[in-house]
């Protein structure tokens, strides 16, 4: 039922794959910098679908902000929205809730975050997820901290709020040294725009140029859609802190070795946008490619499961050989909200949003070439399709190792107990899935599609790739303290 404090509805048959964790983009010295922080987000949309927010600064009007439940060109497009945020330093956030309350979003969990401190504002938005978030809430409640939010990246404004920092980009320091796990930050003053991200570099933030100004952004294709220029990547570890048009740069935490989110080339990031100065878009056609080699198959038809599917596809049928179809057909208006959805409706599944070509399949041994498989039961479901319509074999060919392990980062996965690969070996997922055969690229061979020649090297693995080796950079604390059991401990 939609209701005042949840209008916005997921897709029903969205909860297969791994969420999408949130998007961040800021911008200052920039003549309405909330128009270009709505373009960013827009950008950034396929990060966060929920939720959305704009702070921005102004010298007459002070700090003002807007959050809204739904897509960014929905609410942020309205020139009555776009009016109450003047000024040229502004921050956005998109959301999808991997920590804070789930299921029933709420307007106070929306970013960015604005606390008015003694020495002036200051608003957060925040990528990632901190993995001591419940042991520090607990903390500062007994110590008198009001929360307004569920969400774990509230505890940074109220650690900010006790420390006893001259600067407010100081204060920022002293908390983010604080928290453990992986987080993106861009903050804002009343004249500074600021970038951090975590030692290991876990989730993504670039830094750009357009004109007189400088952009912040998850993602290059956000900086694409307003016309900057990419200057360069926010290392690991760095922050940086943009005032009068000058960077200047810092180094807050201790050294540690870069663990990069692995799945963000998978997966998350846009295909069109550069990681590592690497194109997300060659990284995921290699990724098909190494898939060839390591697990060929005689088929007629190589078919993408759209649209996540379609780099590796590509990859998978120029290495191999096989011809390239669009055997299946994604509903590109479905979007991720739709109908209330009645038992009549959620028994017609997946059908709502992809459909097969029949004509291209009949008859033809597919090599379906899907992303990953979590749950796997949309992957029974799109296997059904495509026998019924007259397929005569299907081979399914995922561009990711098995997703074993829950990640504690900022995506939102199932308990470790839901995930199939947890649960059954790669041939009893062949079986209940029901189909011809099933392999999973390689960890290895998902490194050297991402540039690792030598593939993954285990003392010193050049990404994060918990979800598929249960191999932790940051222990989960929390998750921990309420009997998650990590993999050394099996």
């Amino acid at each position: 039922m939609l209701s005042a404090t949840r209008p916005f509805l997921a897709h029903p048959f969205d909860d297969e794959k791994l969420k999408e964790e949130c998007g961040i983009y800021g911008v200052i010295g920039l003549a309405d910098a909330a128009n270009f922080v709505a373009l960013g987000l827009h950008a950034l949309q396929h990060r966060g679908q929920e939720a959305g927010g704009i702070v921005t600064y102004d010298p007459v009007e002070g700090f003002n902000s807007a959050r809204r439940f739904g897509y960014v060109r929905d609410t942020f497009t309205k020139p009555d929205v776009m009016a109450t945020l003047p000024g040229s330093l502004g921050i956005g956030h998109v959301r999808y809730s991997t920590a804070g309350s789930k299921g029933h979003t709420a307007i106070r969990d929306v970013q960015p975050f604005f606390g008015e401190f003694a020495i002036g504002g200051c608003a957060i938005a925040h990528n990632g997820n901190l993995t001591n978030a419940a042991a520090l809430r607990k903390q500062l409640i007994e110590r008198g901290a009001i929360f307004q939010s569920s969400s774990d990246s509230e505890c940074i404004i109220h650690l900010m709020a006790r420390s006893m920092q001259k600067t407010l980009a100081e204060r920022i320091k002293d908390a983010l040294r604080a928290v453990e796990g992986a987080f993106s930050v861009i903050a804002m003053t009343r004249t500074k725009l600021i970038g951090v991200r975590d030692p290991l570099g876990v989730r993504p933030l670039v830094l750009g140029k357009l004109g007189e100004g400088w952009v912040l952004s998850s993602e290059t294709c956000a900086l694409d859609i307003v016309g900057a220029e990419l200057v360069r990547e926010v290392d690991p570890g760095e922050m940086v802190v943009i005032e009068n048009g000058e960077v200047l740069s810092s180094r807050p935490f201790a050294p540690a070795k870069s663990r990069f989110c692995i799945f963000e080339q998978v997966y998350f990031s846009r295909p069109d946008s550069i990681i590592g100065g690497r194109s997300v878009y060659e990284t995921r056609r290699q990724i098909g490619v190494e898939l060839a080699r390591e697990a060929p198959v005689e088929a007629d038809l190589v078919c993408p499961v759209p649209d996540s599917g379609t780099p590796a596809a590509i990859g998978y049928a120029a290495e191999s050989g096989i011809p390239f179809g669009l055997g299946i057909t994604r509903n590109q208006y479905m979007g991720r909200t739709f109908i209330e959805p009645t038992e009549q409706i959620r028994n017609m599944g997946v059908r709502l949003k992809l459909n097969v070509n029949r004509a291209l399949v009949k008859g033809k041994r597919i090599v379906l070439v899907d992303d990953s498989v979590v749950r796997g039961t949309t992957s029974r479901k799109i296997k059904d399709m495509i026998i019924e319509a007259g397929a005569a074999e299907v081979h399914f060919r995922i561009a990711s190792p098995p997703t074993a392990w829950p990640c504690f980062y900022g995506v939102d996965t199932p308990e470790r107990s839901k995930l199939l690969a947890a649960t059954m070996s790669e041939d009893e997922m062949r079986d209940w899935i029901g189909v011809d055969s099933l392999k999973f690229i390689s960890l290895d061979g998902l490194y050297r599609a991402a540039g690792e020649a030598n593939g993954r090297d285990p003392l010193a693995p050049r990404f994060c790739d918990a979800c598929f080796s249960g191999d932790y950079p940051v222990a989960p604390s929390d998750k921990i303290e309420e009997g998650f059991r990590m993999k050394a401990a099996e």
